[in-house]
């Protein structure tokens, strides 16, 4: 070969990200792919780079006999001699052969291996890149559509947001700018696979960390997030500086902050919740807009019964109980939610009688359970009782509907 390899390698590096071993291996290994294609496998080769020369030699390794039986692998220790004064019998002698004989097919066959290896080089480099970027935001560009999904171009790799992971109510053309979430990055064998979501809880947690420096700088911290993607979001906060109203360092200045947050997610609608310990009060905080007049709390089962006014009960279950069951998945407590007159009425009922249920929420279930019905036998006491304080800290964005 006389072409010197050392600038190509120099630029295929620069330009693909490629590692240098990485390459100088391919290209190994594809000179010889080409050198054992022209001899047809029949003898014992080696390929090295020479750094010095920029070429990569090829080398035919003999052994030394008396009498050869096998003249591919096998030389006469007279003609060994000739090239090596001190061979014995039985060294293996190598020789290098011209590798600028090489036919055409041979070469195309190196060229095929080295372009396998360098995209190999390059998959393995984006997933090196972005397997550690699980849970960052990411901005990309819609490529197309595949069959309902979205191919997402990132710059230096594509990304696909599949369509379980877009919100029903979003849609985009090609060329649109997307904002998203990075939920998984898989190998597979056609290269790394980025999953995007615009679905997944951790969307409005980065949002809020990008938006809010409190939460960014560890000051605030975001506690729990319950969400239905499109329609509604309650998170709750906490923050470890007296000084700092968590929930005012999220709305920011005439709500600026979570605007743009509901901006970004196209007008779902935000609950901002301080988180507490005491489970009672975060309850209460999580039913907000609706006032509560007691919470009975059951830790052994954590569970809660929660007694709200009549006229607020509409109001606490939320349109197809969506306040409710939110509310359930941000405090992870089953909630029995019943009005001051369905308790009353339970209340008035014998002793062999148990409390009828009201309007239940498990979290631990994906969606609301029909309420059983009442069944024989006699219902333990709750555990405690709290009374919720008369005003609770809830801030809501809205987009206006």
């Amino acid at each position: 070969m006389t072409i010197n390899l050392n600038h190509i390698i120099d630029q295929v590096v620069k330009d693909k990200g490629v590692n240098r071993g990485v390459l100088i291996e391919a290209l190994e290994s594809a000179v010889l792919s080409a050198a054992n294609r022209k001899y047809r496998n029949t003898r014992d080769l080696e390929a090295h780079y020479n750094p010095e020369i920029g070429e990569v030699e090829v080398f035919e390794f003999v052994t030394v006999v008396e009498e050869v039986e096998d003249s591919y692998k096998q030389i006469h220790l007279e003609e060994a001699r000739e090239s090596d004064p001190d061979v014995q019998i039985g060294d293996e002698l190598g020789m290098k052969i011209d590798a600028s004989n090489f036919s055409r097919i041979a070469a195309q066959t190196a060229k095929q291996v080295i372009i396998q290896k360098v995209r190999e080089a390059e998959r393995e480099g984006v997933f090196n890149e972005f397997k550690d970027r699980v849970g960052e935001l990411v901005n990309g560009i819609v490529r197309r559509y595949e069959r309902g999904d979205l191919i997402v171009d990132l710059g230096k790799a594509e990304a696909i947001l599949p369509h379980r992971q877009q919100v029903f109510r979003e849609s985009y053309r090609q060329g649109d700018r997307v904002r998203a979430y990075i939920a998984e990055v898989n190998l597979s064998v056609k290269g790394p696979q980025i999953v995007l979501s615009r679905t997944h809880e951790g969307l409005v947690a980065a949002l809020f960390a990008s938006e809010v420096p409190e939460i960014s700088e560890g000051i605030v911290e975001l506690k729990g997030v319950s969400r239905e993607p499109g329609s509604r979001t309650k998170i709750a906060v906490f923050s470890h500086d007296r000084d700092v109203d968590p929930v005012g360092a999220c709305v920011g200045m005439r709500g600026s902050r979570v605007q743009n947050v509901v901006t970004e997610l196209r007008g779902e609608k935000i609950d901002i919740i301080p988180w507490s310990d005491d489970i009672a009060q975060f309850a209460c905080s999580a039913l907000a807009p609706a006032e509560v007049t007691r919470v009975y709390v059951d830790k052994g089962e954590r569970s809660l019964e929660i007694i709200v006014p009549d006229d607020q009960l509409s109001l606490a279950i939320g349109k197809k109980g969506q306040n409710v069951r939110l509310a359930a998945k941000l405090v992870n407590w089953r909630i029995d939610i019943k009005s001051e007159s369905q308790a009353a009425a339970a209340a008035q009922a014998s002793n062999e009688e148990p409390a009828s249920l009201g309007y239940v929420v498990d979290p631990l279930q994906e969606e609301r359970p029909t309420p059983p019905p009442v069944s024989e036998g006699t219902s333990e006491p709750p555990a405690s009782v709290a009374v919720p304080e008369e005003n609770s800290v809830t801030a809501e964005a809205d987009d206006g509907e």
